[in-house]
């Protein structure tokens, strides 16, 4: 039996902001951190919201945090009792994760007794604007209490504050908030209800960052008293009545009651894991790893709306920007299309409605078609900026080329769209700009491409490749297969339109010449310059890289005079070495298993592994999907485990310099999921069947998951004896 919590007793300052991360709870509107109610923004305390963005000065634009409206402080006998500031007797936080209830435990000892308060929390899977608390005070003696409760705009912002102004209002049981962007003047709305199951007297403060409720009373020795608090949070660009839609929100689950509102968020989320929950026999730690990762990419899930993406750091906090990368469609998009197949059609809807956005950043570089942006904001404006690193030796920004020669980026929505069509069935995702965005991506790499007078085949020059510690390279093994890949996609999208509406297809005839850029993309496929093995059997992931110096990784970390010194770029102790940021070649392989023979594949595993930092955490899972593709379970097991538990263990890069970078992984999630069931669970589709070559580690006895193919439900189990695939109901 699997027991879905995770905990941590005891009270550690320095864990404040790792526990953001690691207790952290969201339905996809918003992600709440994993604070206590007592934290400020000392404490990095926020509530992120998805896909709403704020830019102030200079600096880099990212996503909105909320008014914090479960902000509760505690008075006993007229002395407050906070952490960090007075040391606990005892004290607990833990997370079920199943559920998706974020709960802590702490006892104080005061002059005349102990007091222990007891909290949990949810955002709610029912609704997406709605945050529910219980608060528990409970004493060994009578005691003088007073709950301090309500709402704290003093946000925490990295590069803010994105709040001009403040309004706050009192009415009937709300409390409320409404801030106003700095750049768009958009609004956002918190209002908070709040009931008691105790008589107390209740005054009401604000000040010019708080508005707050006071509840004083006197406990009776070892009785609970205890406090129900709504929170809604809505903006603008959600209603027009968007404060009378929160009102109304508050309202009605206060008419419900606390338990009623959390017993239909543990019933929404049951039918998740009625899908999407893998059971693992023989080993506890990697099955509750792995379902963890999985509650984290439900969290972030914008079930809200039609078109949204999801950010790199997911709804963890502004990190990264709030952006949304390529980790999306090459590391998240697979679990949702397998479980949740509306959810992956809704990111790949972002990426179609923003086609405009990566259009205009092609035709700013001189180029034609569509270049994706490297960091995605809102119509997909790219956030991405030239100098993304400091020099810790001069202070000095450092220029990088992410933005301008991570060319691979538009190769992955391609790829993403054509897996969705290629698991679901469903066309109509072509119809709504699909078939346009595939071709607008080939038409954009045909306008790289390169020959050389004396050579018969082309090239894609400047190019940084998922490597980023090697910049401006030529020839990069997996954009050059990518690119070639868009255009053999956009081909088989013109041979597609008959089976499209006629609408769309009259659409697209009208919009191109087909029998033109078929042939042009014929010939670009053909043609383009594909690496293959040397005579060891390598493919050198870009031109001239084996004649970089041939070094270890070890040899390279001790070259380094600042722990912070970014590692690539002009001056990086890696960029003149062959030692590599993530997964390359690999990666390459790993979606391609078939471009050459399995010891070509094995070849290469062996030779760029103990070449590669893993640097970011979207490499241990490609590395560990392509051991599983050639019979190296074992080997492939521990970079499983390191993908699974990239939100459990500490010690990932939380800072640069003075910017924040902390925060989930839902990409290393994902490629955690990806590695079970593609890899150890050897999924794949042929003939319009589900099929498997299980991989199964030697400590799995059994791996059990379920999957949505071509509209319909199955079920796998498989032992090393025995496999079965089954049609299933929901």
């Amino acid at each position: 039996m699997m027991n879905w919590i995770i905990e941590e007793k005891g009270f550690y300052p320095d864990k404040a902001v790792s526990n953001g991360n690691k207790f952290l709870i969201g339905n996809g509107y918003m992600g709440v951190r994993g604070t206590l109610e007592e934290f400020t923004k000392k404490e990095l305390t926020a509530v992120n919201l998805a896909g709403v963005y704020d830019r102030v000065g200079n600096g880099w634009r990212e996503p909105l945090n909320a008014p914090n409206g479960l902000y509760t402080v505690l008075k006993v006998d007229g002395k407050v009792y906070n952490l960090p500031d007075v040391s606990p007797v005892e004290h607990s936080i833990w997370l079920d994760y199943r559920k998706a209830v974020f709960s802590r435990e702490t006892t104080w000892q005061t002059p005349k007794g102990k007091v222990t308060v007891k909290a949990e929390r949810f955002a709610s899977l029912d609704e997406p604007h709605l945050l529910a608390m219980k608060y528990c005070v409970s004493a060994d003696y009578n005691a003088n209490i007073e709950i301090i409760t309500g709402i704290d705009a003093d946000i925490w912002d990295i590069n803010g504050p994105h709040y001009d102004a403040f309004s706050f209002l009192q009415e009937e049981v709300c409390l409320g908030v409404i801030g106003t962007t700095h750049e768009s003047k958009d609004k956002v709305c918190v209002i908070e209800g709040c009931q008691t199951h105790f008589h107390s007297e209740q005054q009401v403060k604000s000040d010019d960052k708080h508005i707050m409720r006071s509840l004083s009373f006197i406990t009776e020795p070892l009785k609970t008293f205890e406090m129900n608090k709504w929170v809604a949070v809505y903006t603008s660009k959600d209603a027009n009545d968007f404060k009378q839609q929160a009102k109304l929100l508050i309202n009605h689950h206060m008419e419900k009651g606390y338990q009623e509102t959390k017993d239909v968020h543990i019933r929404k989320w049951e039918k998740k894991w009625a899908v999407s929950e893998v059971v693992i026999e023989g080993d506890d730690e990697a099955m509750e790893a792995l379902n963890y990762s999985l509650y984290h990419l439900h969290s972030i899930a914008p079930r809200h709306a039609d078109s949204l993406s999801i950010a790199a750091r997911g709804l963890s906090g502004q990190t990264y920007k709030g952006a949304v990368f390529w980790d999306t469609e090459m590391f998240m998009l697979d679990f949702f299309l397998y479980t949740e197949p509306a959810v992956a059609r809704t990111l790949l809807k972002y990426r179609t409605d923003t086609l405009e956005g990566a259009k205009n950043k092609a035709k700013g570089y001189g180029y034609d078609g569509a270049f994706y942006a490297w960091e995605s904001q809102e119509g997909g404006y790219d956030a991405c900026s030239d100098y993304n690193v400091t020099d810790v030796f001069t202070g000095r920004p450092m220029r990088t080329y992410f933005k301008d020669k991570q060319i691979h980026i538009s190769s992955a929505i391609v790829y993403g769209i054509m897996r969705y069509v290629d698991l679901t069935g469903d066309h109509s995702i072509l119809e709504e700009g699909g078939a346009e965005t595939i071709i607008e991506c080939a038409k954009f790499y045909y306008s790289l491409l390169l020959k050389k007078v004396n050579k018969d085949y082309y090239e894609l020059h400047d190019v940084i490749g998922p490597d980023e510690y090697h910049e401006r390279v030529n020839n990069n093994g997996y954009s050059n297969r990518m690119a070639k890949f868009t255009f053999e996609k956009a081909m088989y999208v013109f041979d597609l339109l008959k089976l499209l509406s006629a609408n769309t297809a009259e659409r697209i005839e009208n919009m191109y010449h087909i029998e033109e850029l078929r042939q042009k993309f014929a010939d670009a496929a053909k043609c383009l310059y594909i690496p293959g093995p040397d005579e060891d059997g390598v493919i050198e992931q870009f031109d001239g890289y084996k004649e970089l110096e041939d070094v270890s990784v070890d040899e390279v970390k001790s070259r380094i005079l600042n722990e912070k010194e970014y590692w690539g770029g002009a001056y990086g102790v890696a960029t003149h070495t062959q030692i590599i940021k993530q997964a390359d070649v690999v990666t390459w392989l790993t979606l391609f298993p078939n471009d050459f023979p399995k010891e070509i594949l094995l070849k290469n595993w062996h030779y760029y592994e103990p070449r590669t930092e893993h640097g970011s955490s979207l490499s241990a899972c490609m590395y560990a999907l392509l051991a599983c593709r050639t019979g190296m379970a074992e080997k492939a097991y521990p970079f499983f485990l390191k993908s699974a538990r990239a939100d459990i263990d500490e010690g990932g890069k939380q800072w640069a310099g003075l910017i924040y970078i902390g925060g989930t992984h839902p990409a290393a999630a994902g490629g955690a999921y990806m590695t079970a069931i593609n890899g150890f669970g050897g999924l794949y589709f042929e003939d319009e069947k589900v099929k498997v070559k299980s991989q199964l580690p030697s400590t799995w006895k059994k791996l059990q998951f379920k999957v949505w193919y071509r509209g319909e439900l199955y079920q796998v189990n498989q032992t090393h004896d025995e496999i079965t695939i089954k049609k299933c109901d929901i």
